[in-house]
């Protein structure tokens, strides 16, 4: 059987041949709980969905906003342990979704998918360190891009001004640690040095 994958984007004929179903979201819908033990692999087939956690005060903390074609909830099947996010659909989305058992017996059928998820793995676990290590600077633009290149980690390809931040500026001074202001008069800055472009309030990295 041949496959076809583009970092965590499993062909769909695949997943469905061995098990996937499609289920659909509604808009604000939980998929799972942090807490939750996980159960699935999740593909999506078109929408968005969020990664977030809430402190103690409920304020909201967004880890990643995911869209078409890309894959959440994949390391903890390797592992027994919680999820450490909720995933909230933000608008009506559809799903491939596979439960662990049959997630496992495709890997062991194509090892040539289980080595190109290694790959996207070991560049997910490298772009977050990166980023990590920019949150930590004091100097506000190369926290943006640390974040920046975490997201833009997700999606294929390397062009520059064509990935859009899927965040609101108070979305990325709570990712940051920066308060909206500076957040903004960041953004200016970095329009200004050519790091990214504006159309409209729309962020392209």
């Amino acid at each position: 059987m041949k496959k076809t994958i583009s970092c965590m984007n499993i062909d769909q004929e695949i997943l469905y041949s061995f098990g996937g179903e499609k289920v659909i979201y509604k808009a604000k819908e939980f998929i799972f709980k942090e807490g939750d033990y996980s159960q699935y692999y999740f593909q999506i087939i078109s929408g968005k969905v969020k990664l977030n956690t809430f402190t103690e005060n409920g304020k909201e903390f967004i880890h990643n906003i995911l869209g078409k074609n890309q894959s959440f909830g994949d390391p903890l099947l390797f592992i027994e342990k919680v999820y450490p996010t909720n995933a909230i659909s933000l608008q009506i989305t559809e799903i491939i979704r596979m439960p662990k058992d049959n997630f496992m017996q495709m890997l062991k059928s194509n090892p040539d998918i289980s080595l190109d998820m290694n790959m996207c793995l070991s560049q997910r676990l490298y772009y977050n360190n990166l980023m990590v290590r920019n949150l930590a600077l004091a100097d506000p633009i190369q926290r943006l891009k640390g974040v920046m290149d975490y997201l833009k980690s997700y999606h294929d390809g390397d062009c520059q001004h064509c990935f859009p931040i899927e965040l609101t500026r108070q979305q990325i001074a709570d990712l940051t640690g920066l308060r909206v202001e500076t957040v903004i008069r960041t953004i200016k800055k970095m329009v200004n040095n050519k790091i990214i472009k504006l159309e409209g309030r729309r962020i392209l990295y």
